[in-house]
């Protein structure tokens, strides 16, 4: 049996238990409380029916109480399984590759051709390796609060440059058409550049994995008294409505077939989320199926006196 079924259960005789011992037992005591006030007549009556029912109140709240945490705890559990059974899925693709990269080698050893598409293999897979471990790094920190923010002023433009030049190399493997649409003025907001950075990475990777073939994106900045728009744009299948608040959740992807076909944590559709919304910000999702998806950064935009409007 499985540890999520196991937990359930575990949580369903913990239910039964208070229903049995507690709840029942307080129900029959208010019931008597509620009849000794009704029909007692004498002093002692009225006090035990009214300490019967201080006592049947206390015991309710109890029980909510004790409801509450042992449901929590069994939430708690069942994130704990899921998140194990992803992580472990995730590593363990990098990891095959990786070990029949090396038993290839071993077994064909003096084979230029095949040593150097091996090694190239080793890199790919290494690099992939430790790009998901840093992610799930990074969203550990993002979770528990020990990830810091240090917003300082910043062009957009500049920051969807950078993200530009740091994709090229990953668009190059799909033949990946990249349009970005820069304003003439600057785009000026309070940011975590690297923060921001790797958000609007994540967008392209994801535009990159998702798109048609070849893919093709385009980064839109856009800006208005109040807030700095970016957009990033992709020609996909795109996205049910019924997904576009369940996409932003950790781990989730909307097509398990295709996840398998596309590698991925999961995590970076959550990671953009989080990032922008410790800028005071907020992502914005156009998409229907059949017309591709825009993924929007919405993000205070910051005046010359300082101050964000």
């Amino acid at each position: 049996m499985a540890s999520r079924d196991l937990s359930m259960l575990g949580y369903r005789r913990i239910v039964m238990l208070l229903v049995a011992l507690v709840i029942v037992p307080t129900a029959l005591m208010l019931a008597a409380g509620a009849v000794l006030l009704i029909l007692g007549e004498a002093k002692v009556n009225l006090l035990m029916g009214i300490l019967i029912i201080a006592l049947s109140g206390a015991s309710v709240t109890g029980v909510i109480l004790v409801w509450v945490f042992v449901r929590r705890e069994a939430n708690l559990s069942r994130l704990q399984s899921d998140f194990v059974s992803k992580v472990s899925h995730e590593l363990r693709t990098p990891l095959t590759s990786i070990r029949l990269f090396t038993e290839t080698l071993a077994l064909r050893r003096g084979d230029t051709a095949a040593e150097d598409k091996c090694i190239e293999g080793l890199a790919k897979e290494s690099v992939r390796l430790q790009e998901l471990i840093d992610r799930l790094l990074d969203w550990g920190r993002m979770e528990s609060g020990h990830r810091e923010f240090r917003l300082t002023p910043v062009d957009a433009r500049r920051v969807v440059e950078d993200a530009a030049d740091a994709f090229a190399p990953v668009g190059e493997r799909r033949r990946t058409e990249l349009t970005v649409d820069l304003p003439s003025d600057p785009a000026m907001i309070r940011a975590d550049r690297a923060a921001l950075l790797d958000a609007l990475f994540n967008l392209l990777t994801n535009a990159h994995k998702y798109g048609g073939d070849p893919p093709r994106i385009r980064v839109t900045v856009t800006s208005t008294p109040q807030a700095v728009r970016i957009a990033v744009s992709d020609d996909g299948p795109g996205i049910a409505p019924a997904e576009h608040q369940r996409i932003f959740q950790k781990f989730y992807r909307v097509d398990d077939r295709l996840s398998r076909e596309r590698e991925g944590s999961g995590l970076g559709l959550a990671i953009v989320n989080h990032v922008v919304r410790a800028h005071r910000g907020h992502v914005e999702l156009d998409s229907a199926p059949g017309e591709g998806s825009t993924f929007t950064l919405v993000l205070p935009r910051h005046t010359e006196e300082g101050e964000d409007d």
